[in-house]
């Protein structure tokens, strides 16, 4: 299974794995390391989910990191990566910069684990917009 989902990663231009997910893949721990792993097979950009502590983003040499929202509460977090997802490749098809589709994605899987299921919550995007209006990145 590794072997194979990296060999798909050689083809991509973005991956966007879970910190857990890119340790089992890599069998490297921290977001830089892992980030590098998949830059060395040839992707362009690497997008590591940190859960609440946000995500770890490179571009090419840049890297950043870009905060989540405040949720104050958790019901379920089922769908989180799927919304997360969504967002990111919504907002770059759409073109936005990636920072700006990762805060976009950072703000639906926040949206999504207020709520139980795994896309019962998935917003509009004039819900989208309303609650990147009202809510803080940590």
């Amino acid at each position: 299974m590794i072997q194979g989902i990296n060999d798909l990663a050689k083809l991509a231009d973005i991956v966007l794995p879970g910190l857990e997910e890119g340790q089992i893949l890599t069998g490297l721990n921290e977001p830089a390391e892992i980030a590098d792993f998949y830059q060395n097979l040839g992707v362009k950009q690497v997008v590591v989910k940190l859960g609440a502590g946000g995500t770890y983003v490179r571009d090419g040499e840049d890297s950043q990191n870009i905060p989540g929202f405040i949720v104050e509460n958790i019901v379920d977090t089922v769908g989180a990566g799927d919304g997360f997802a969504t967002g990111v490749v919504s907002g770059i098809i759409e073109g936005l910069s990636l920072r700006d589709a990762v805060i976009r994605g950072n703000a639906i899987g926040a949206i999504q684990i207020g709520h139980i299921s795994d896309n019962e919550a998935l917003p509009t995007r004039e819900e989208l917009d309303d609650f990147m209006g009202a809510n803080s990145l940590t």
